[in-house]
């Protein structure tokens, strides 16, 4: 197939843009789509959208978070908001209380809570997905001020990660 740009080289890239309902199919060589990232990066760069949204949240942003910098790599909350792109890891943990709101805004949330490999044990995924819902329905019955189903609920919640540990500790003791 070749490219639907300049008709002449091997199209490697496939674009499927929908717009009000209108499907959209691209074919594009490498040297087009470039170009064609390029161009919309300009009109919808992703730190446009990163930065648009952080902005949103600014009132949740803590005093001095343009000041913070990470000790790691050097980059600073506000070159973070304006490339829309984090330097290493250790930005994660050293910008936290920014993104954290951002990405809630983004995903839902700001932990995973998506699939997981089937090897990582699914059922240790549900149950770990059981205790965060035990500890919210805990949260609730402390602000309701409903202690004997508080208790009830730590119990419960004890319990379970007490079972979730032992077969994590069954299941790397059998080699799995």
């Amino acid at each position: 197939m070749t490219c639907d740009i300049c008709g002449k080289n091997e199209a490697t890239v496939h674009i499927t843009e929908i717009v009000n309902d209108q499907v959209t199919k691209l074919h594009l060589c490498e040297q087009c789509a470039r170009e064609k990232n390029a161009e919309m990066e300009e009109h919808f760069g992703l730190s446009d959208l990163l930065s648009g949204l952080a902005d949103l949240g600014a009132s949740i942003e803590s005093k001095g978070a343009s000041q913070i910098k990470c000790p790691n790599c050097g980059l600073t909350y506000q070159d973070f908001r304006k490339d829309g792109r984090l330097g290493c890891s250790e930005c994660y943990e050293t910008f936290k209380k920014e993104i954290a709101p951002l990405l809630k805004r983004i995903h839902g949330s700001d932990r995973h809570i998506g699939k997981v490999p089937l090897k990582t044990g699914g059922k240790t995924v549900k149950e770990t997905k059981s205790i965060q819902e035990f500890k919210m329905k805990l949260d609730k019955a402390i602000q309701a001020e409903d202690f004997e189903e508080a208790a009830h609920l730590r119990d419960k919640i004890k319990e379970m990660e007490a079972k979730a540990k032992e077969d994590r500790e069954r299941a790397g003791g059998s080699g799995k």
